[in-house]
């Protein structure tokens, strides 16, 4: 028997999306599920920030809504690169981790550091599903040979780091401290 000396992978790492019509379906759902996410924190961003009480994290939140505004118009350039209609489906992550973060800001004492906590846990909540998603969205993409997709994808994925880390370094700096020296 004569052994095989080819060194080509068995598993190509890239294809398209005529060859893989089935990925490049799961692809555009995804993708239609968080321009949905990003179009309802636009809507509940707001709320965050009226509900916090440091200035640090009334600065981060509405950073973070102006940069959503962006991710938003970044999904539609996306849709019109694939020449797609700019569709949402709704997220059903998205809306019950809003609904939790809505249900911390009701169940703590406004102007507290502990609500200022509890805004940030939640807010980090939501940042760690937007930045799997991203993380998946630009592996799609790159598998399906969308290398320019991909890029605007990695641009919105560095802006969610960014944002996470900061909320880390809003909450280490005195917030849960200050929070539990409440009674």
């Amino acid at each position: 028997m004569k052994e095989q000396t080819n060194s080509e992978p068995k598993f190509k790492t890239k294809t398209s999306t005529t060859a893989e019509p089935a990925l490049y379906e799961l692809f555009l759902d995804c993708l239609r599920d968080i321009y949905w996410a990003e179009n309802h924190l636009v809507k509940t961003l707001p709320k965050m920030s009226q509900a916090a009480s440091s200035k640090q994290l009334v600065g981060a939140i509405e950073q973070h809504l102006a940069e959503t505004v962006g991710h938003v118009s970044r999904i539609e350039q996306i849709f019109g690169l694939l020449e797609q209609k700019t569709i949402a489906k709704k997220c059903d992550a998205m809306e019950g981790l809003t609904k939790e973060g809505e249900g911390v800001i009701e169940g703590t004492d406004a102007g507290t550091a502990t609500r200022d906590v509890g805004i940030i846990l939640s807010s980090q909540k939501v940042e760690h599903y937007e930045i799997a998603s991203y993380l998946g969205l630009i592996q799609l993409a790159t598998t399906l040979g969308l290398e320019e997709v991909a890029d605007i994808l990695a641009q919105t994925l560095a802006e969610e780091q960014a944002s996470d880390e900061l909320l880390a370094s809003i909450a280490e700096n005195d917030i849960a401290y200050q929070a539990s020296q409440e009674a």
